[in-house]
């Protein structure tokens, strides 16, 4: 008897295949993880095996834990949004550095070193 396969839990109208995909975090590769991936929308699914190897490598990459909430404060006439120091040190930066600040997408706030 063949199982019956699982439809997609994000569109409901496409089914779900085996295989694998390649997984990245802030841009860095992780590598190819075994997922199910829905054959209409394209999201897929990593199991508990897959996100245990996907956490482990972006932790031993050090990027596990980089992205937090801040709050934007004022100072002046401009405003100010705390760098948090674990993503401070990752990215190298210092005290007095110069950064380029740009818009992206009209919701995003771009940061390149200088």
């Amino acid at each position: 008897m063949v199982a019956a396969k699982e439809r997609c839990p994000v569109c409901g109208k496409g089914t779900l295949h085996a295989g694998r995909v390649n997984e990245g975090l802030f841009g860095v590769d992780l590598g190819s993880f075994d997922a199910e991936t829905c054959d209409a929308c394209g999201e897929s699914f990593l199991s508990s095996k897959s996100m245990d190897a996907l956490e482990s490598r972006a932790k031993e990459l050090g990027l596990w834990g980089l992205a937090s909430k801040v709050k934007v404060a004022r100072s002046g006439n401009s405003l100010v949004v705390r760098i948090p120091s674990p993503l401070a040190r990752y990215l190298k930066m210092k005290s007095g550095q110069e950064v380029l600040v740009a818009p992206d997408k009209g919701t995003r706030l771009v940061l390149e070193l200088a």
